[in-house]
């Protein structure tokens, strides 16, 4: 655990750092001007590094992440010690999923006080945090559990997740750097460059465009034996021990075949490539789900936390069918996530856009109710999105963001794509609903835009969660889409609901804008950010 636990000289660097930087614009440099302030006067005051009245913002920024991560380190310490020998086999689950994730937002965490400087970083890694706060609780409401100290368990502490909140907004009012203020370069999520992300390296580009010939793998997958390994998770567990230690791309090449297994992509396992012999040719698929004891978060057939993560030409698949409810075909939770020309087959919750930064590019996905889903800043380009025939009492629901903060990064943007019926829906189209979203948390935010809307959508466009819930918190906005669902007339009147005219306000979601993509690639490199 020593790589949560910096020591002091760590922190105090960084603050000397940030205090040379000029800053204009209206921070937030008290606890008076925080969502909470009661819980961040409690918290800050007990910082061995409490500062004077002199203090700038930025020292405040830093004390306040030092504050947050206190608190998650008490919560993970109740959590990871509590004794689960009195857990029946489901709470046991669910548990375990709270002690993975509070180890995680640690993990978060301080990478936000390592590099303090990089606000967009922060925002994004502070972000996650809250989502794994939020999918610890979820674990033990998908299994409609409950156990003894319920109450006085860390995923119920409202003071961290008040900090969490306080770290947010303080992160986000940092913004007010000037652009003259040099920053660390970043990493863009499209180029022009077949639009793939800038930051990949000439080969891993030459990989992905590959079509025909050799791969260049380390490894090779078969499921009849003619490659290194059988499975793709004895392929990953095998690469932390044949990189030794090494940084850099290691490439997976997982010949056609049906692959039926759970493969875990740890976070530790950063810059995997998963190469397969495309869509419907190489596939993963399982079967778990929450109706037979998983929460939705362990359900994933295909599970990624390490960064840097790139698939190409494959397809995962949940086979639980409609009637075992939520049950994840692939849980995307890697930063800076690539998925170029693959397909996410399932019914309800396929595709779980977890956490991070991700980009899809030319991929299908299939489903019902609320298939494209969770907190990541997620956007989907070019993409054929397929509505499936649900079972006789549902409705079909294609988004379901869960953004719980406004001030979160996150939102899910759907770009220059199409929206149908998958052919087992056709015949059946007019006697199921078809809405665009329903907001799972209360800032949920989705944005469609030039996208082809098929005459299944529901004239109302979007469908609410339960009752009046985050109806004038939510963001949810379509721009210059086509076809015969996408007509505006009787969409829903919600506040929170923007029908977008101006394309200046379209480009706040496109790839550079929506990710700040323009502050962190150098001046001269081909990009396009806009519309």
């Amino acid at each position: 655990m020593s790589v949560f636990f910096m020591g002091n000289l760590m922190f105090v660097l960084g603050i000397v750092f940030l205090q040379i930087m000029v800053v204009h614009g209206a921070p937030i440099t008290s606890c008076d001007q925080t969502p909470y302030p009661h819980t961040c006067n409690s918290f800050i005051a007990t910082d061995p590094y409490h500062p004077t009245s002199d203090q700038t913002h930025l020292t405040f920024r830093v004390m306040a992440l030092r504050a947050t991560m206190r608190q998650a380190q008490e919560a993970h310490r109740l959590i990871s010690t509590m004794n689960s020998s009195s857990f029946n086999g489901p709470a046991k689950v669910a548990w375990l999923d709270c002690v993975e994730l509070y180890e995680d937002t640690l993990y978060q965490l301080n990478r936000a006080i390592v590099n303090p400087v990089n606000i967009d970083d922060v925002q994004t890694y502070l972000s996650a945090a809250i989502t794994n706060q939020e999918t610890c609780k979820n674990g033990f409401a998908d299994l409609s559990l409950s156990f003894h100290g319920l109450q006085s368990s860390p995923f119920m502490l409202t003071n961290f997740s008040e900090l969490l909140s306080n770290a947010l907004a303080i992160n986000r009012a940092s913004a007010a750097i000037p652009a003259t203020v040099n920053r660390p370069s970043g990493r863009r999520l499209l180029s022009d460059d077949g639009g793939f992300p800038p930051w990949m390296s000439a080969s891993d580009r030459k990989l992905l465009q590959q079509s025909k010939g050799p791969l260049e793998a380390d490894v090779v997958v078969a499921k009849d034996g003619s490659g290194d390994y059988k499975s793709i998770s004895d392929a990953v567990k095998a690469s932390t021990k044949l990189r030794s230690g090494k940084g850099g791309r290691f490439v997976i090449y997982v010949k056609a075949g049906l692959y039926n297994e759970k493969v875990v992509i740890s976070r530790t396992m950063k810059n995997l490539m998963l190469i397969g012999d495309g869509i419907g040719a190489t596939i993963v698929s399982g079967n778990m789900n929450a109706q037979d004891g998983s929460t939705t978060f362990r359900s994933s057939t295909f599970a990624v936390s390490g960064a840097g993560f790139i698939a190409r030409d494959m397809t995962f698949e949940n086979t639980a069918g409609p009637e075992k409810h939520q049950a994840v075909a692939f849980r995307a939770g890697g930063d800076f996530s690539v998925l170029y020309r693959c397909s996410f087959v399932g019914y309800q919750d396929t595709l779980y856009a977890y956490a991070m930064r991700q980009f899809y590019r030319e991929c299908d996905i299939y489903g019902t109710v609320d298939f494209i889903f969770g907190d990541a800043a997620a956007v989907f380009q070019s993409c054929n999105i397929y509505v499936r025939k649900p079972m006789s009492n549902q409705i079909n629901t294609v988004t379901a963001q869960g953004r719980r903060d406004p001030n979160e990064n996150t939102g899910i943007v759907i770009q220059n794509s199409r929206i149908t019926a998958a052919p087992d829906l056709k015949p059946f189209q007019g006697s199921f609903k078809t809405f665009l979203g329903r907001p799972w948390k209360q800032y949920s935010r989705t944005v469609i835009m030039k996208t082809f809307l098929d005459d299944l959508i529901d004239p109302q466009g979007w469908t609410p969660w339960n009752g009046g819930f985050a109806l004038d918190t939510l963001y949810y906005a379509e721009y210059m889409n086509a076809g015969a669902g996408a007509s505006t007339g009787f969409r829903v009147k919600w506040g929170g609901y923007h029908l977008i005219t101006s394309s200046t306000e379209a480009e706040k979601f496109t790839v550079g804008n929506f990710l700040d993509g323009d502050k962190w690639i150098p001046a001269g490199v081909p990009f396009t950010s806009g519309l």
